[in-house]
């Protein structure tokens, strides 16, 4: 069973939300994802400065298995980005909700409303159980 956060939100396409603040998120892939995935040799980021569409491709995660698109969870400007990841993909595999982030979106309005329209942990817990 994958480990899901209940303080974290989530998309359909297996990325999770942290509120940072009144105005930014950060997001990375889920422990549900980094496992299907299997072991992590390649990550692709989107720059800073970079603006991103809510459900767009913004990168891309490479494994031994497969290469998976990295969809935007929300809509914003792109903030911080995880380079350290870059260097060490299999962070992805360890450590996917904390040292495994992918990057920080500053967002137009209130980040938790806008966080509060993703799935929460139970939903999500629905979606890879069935």
């Amino acid at each position: 069973m994958s480990n899901i956060p209940a303080d974290l939100n989530y998309t359909a396409e297996h990325e999770w939300v942290r509120v940072m603040d009144e105005s930014t998120i950060r997001f990375g892939i889920t422990d549900y994802a980094q496992d299907a995935l299997g072991d992590i040799v390649f990550v692709s980021l989107p720059n800073v400065g970079d603006t991103l569409t809510a459900g767009a491709t913004c990168g891309e995660v490479e494994s031994t298995k497969s290469v998976s698109d990295i969809f935007a969870p929300v809509s914003g400007e792109v903030v911080a980005r995880n380079d350290a990841i870059e260097t060490s993909p299999d962070t992805l595999n360890s450590d996917p909700y904390n040292n495994g982030w992918i990057a920080d979106l500053k967002i137009s309005g209130d980040a938790k409303a806008i966080v509060a329209g993703l799935l929460d942990a139970a939903a999500y817990q629905d979606i890879t159980s069935g």
